[in-house]
């Protein structure tokens, strides 16, 4: 593995899917403001890369890929402070869900607060079968912000609103019921299923995944109608790719 700074590893294979590795956060990989930091200079660093895949971000520690975010740095803000701190996070989750490829979160163990997050703003989430996920922010005075916007749109209004009002954790096999995550590993077999992930991935024209998640993260925030039109001129544009003619020619060279 090699470190782009303290608290980010990246290992590449020879497919183009990269490894993204929290590093030096403690046993469950809590993001302070160095750690938000470095992290997000990670993903800063790999998107000017054309060549990649896809990322899979991991914590260095089997225990979480993100336990949540410092409560030792939080207890000593004020408003000014915690706006900061607050905003670097938001900037990590940004660099994750606007990275051009699309990006893995693997889970194991805990995923809690800034660390549900971050997770929510990854492409794909695939989960260890004991894995535990929550929003416990308000046990700790204050609200679930940020990223955590995303979630309605994952597992709706009433389960977002339960899981950041209740501040209760529930298990991989709930989270998969209700849509926080796509896959759940059997016992042992967590890099396994997101090899699978991986795999599927690879199956895929590289530019016409790029174009579909950038598509996407744009329905995210528009109208039915305005995305339905959007998609016309993007179609089109994919083709001066090269791709849909090279992959369309090659599925009827092989149906003969």
């Amino acid at each position: 593995m090699d470190m782009l700074n303290p608290h980010c590893g990246i290992d590449r294979d020879d497919r183009g899917v990269v490894r993204l590795t929290i590093c030096n956060a403690g046993k469950l990989n809590i993001v302070s403001s160095a750690v938000i930091n470095g992290v997000r200079e990670g993903f800063e660093h790999l998107a000017a890369d054309p060549t990649i895949r896809a990322v899979i971000l991991a914590g260095e520690s089997e225990r979480s890929m993100i336990g949540g975010a410092d409560i030792k740095e939080m207890a000593t803000l004020d408003q000014k402070s915690a706006e900061a701190f607050i905003s670097r996070l938001r900037d990590l989750c940004e660099a994750v869900r606007k990275f051009p490829a699309p990006v893995i979160a693997r889970l194991p163990g805990w995923c809690l607060g800034g660390g549900l997050e971050v997770a929510a703003a990854c492409d794909v989430r695939v989960a260890a079968h004991d894995a535990m996920f929550g929003m416990p922010e308000v046990k700790v005075g204050i609200p679930s912000v940020i990223h955590a916007a995303l979630l309605p749109r994952l597992i709706g209004w009433g389960r977002a609103r339960w899981l950041m009002m209740t501040a209760e954790n529930i298990d991989a096999p709930t989270a998969l019921a209700w849509g926080l995550v796509d896959t759940v590993a059997k016992p042992g077999g967590l890099d396994e299923a997101v090899e699978h992930t991986v795999k599927a991935l690879l199956e895929c024209g590289p530019e016409a995944l790029r174009i579909q998640k950038d598509l996407l993260r744009q329905w995210e925030e528009l109208p039915l109608t305005e995305s339905v039109n959007l998609s016309v001129g993007v179609f089109g544009k994919s083709f001066q790719t090269g791709e849909p003619q090279r992959l369309l020619q090659g599925f009827l060279d092989r149906k003969r």
